[in-house]
């Protein structure tokens, strides 16, 4: 067990499947606290239960972190719990697929209020106790935060936002020393293969994780190990893979050769 993260405090939002709830396992195996945050109870408390089971501090709290009075309740209850929070995971998201210019003006309104605002939200909330933690704020993106791919919809566009934010936030919080981690994955590996998302009149790949692009699927526990590593050490981004990269740094170069080194992927 890594001693620094014994008895600290980590708060997930999204925290009660997925992803999420991956992280919240790796969280646990170095010895944390875990506050997880979703809007169903119901599966909440079933997510805790197994953590519970063997030994974990686990506190949910029910929140839709598109409301601010449930994001204040939310910081309230886990410093209130604790006395402390060194940990924000902003995990919560979603995604859809669609040709963009097909897609409704809902649709981009709503991936925006929770795959971004909400982020920004929870950040701006629990950051004073962070800064008196010298904490971490884990802001959980996407490859689609660096570069775009077609048939995402209105998902790239709620999502290269957390990129500049997390950049700002980590060079104005540095002197505080807060860290700050941009995790920008790949599609990540379903027990379930049946199709995620629905997708008419587009080609079938586009219903599948990551819109089809040709990349071989991320464990998320491996990737939620990775991300614990990666607060340890303090890292800046976690692009997985990281090939990855290579396309952006081609992308920001030339900008034609990026877009067709894309439509060769998808």
């Amino acid at each position: 067990m890594l001693a620094d993260w014994r008895d600290k405090v980590v708060l997930i939002t999204g925290g009660s499947a997925g992803f999420g709830l991956a992280l919240a396992n790796a969280f646990a195996q170095v010895g944390a606290k875990l506050v997880l945050v979703a809007r169903d109870a119901e599966r909440l408390e079933a997510a805790a239960a197994p953590l519970r089971s063997q030994g974990v501090d686990v506190l949910t709290i029910t929140a839709d972190i598109t409301r601010d009075d449930d994001v204040a309740r939310m910081i309230q209850g886990a410093v209130e719990r604790y006395g402390r929070l060194d940990v924000l995971v902003n995990n919560a998201g979603r995604s859809s697929r669609g040709r963009l210019l097909e897609t409704p003006l809902d649709e981009f309104r709503a991936q925006w209020e929770l795959n971004f605002l909400a982020l920004v939200r929870c950040t701006l909330a629990a950051a004073p106790h962070l800064i008196v933690s010298r904490g971490h704020v884990v802001n959980i993106a996407s490859l689609a935060a660096k570069s775009a791919s077609r048939f995402l919809g209105a998902y790239a566009t709620s999502k290269f936002p957390v990129a500049a934010f997390s950049q700002q936030l980590r060079l104005e919080l540095a002197e505080q020393g807060v860290h700050v981690l941009l995790v920008c994955p790949g599609p990540l590996r379903r027990n379930d293969t049946s199709p995620r998302y629905a997708a008419s009149n587009l080609p079938e790949s586009a219903s599948k994780p990551g819109a089809g692009v040709k990349l071989r699927g991320i464990d998320p526990q491996r990737l939620a190990a990775r991300v614990v590593k990666a607060c340890q050490r303090r890292d800046l981004e976690l692009v997985v893979p990281l090939k990855a990269r290579i396309l952006f740094a081609i992308s920001q170069l030339s900008p034609r050769l990026g877009d067709w080194i894309i439509g060769k992927m998808t």
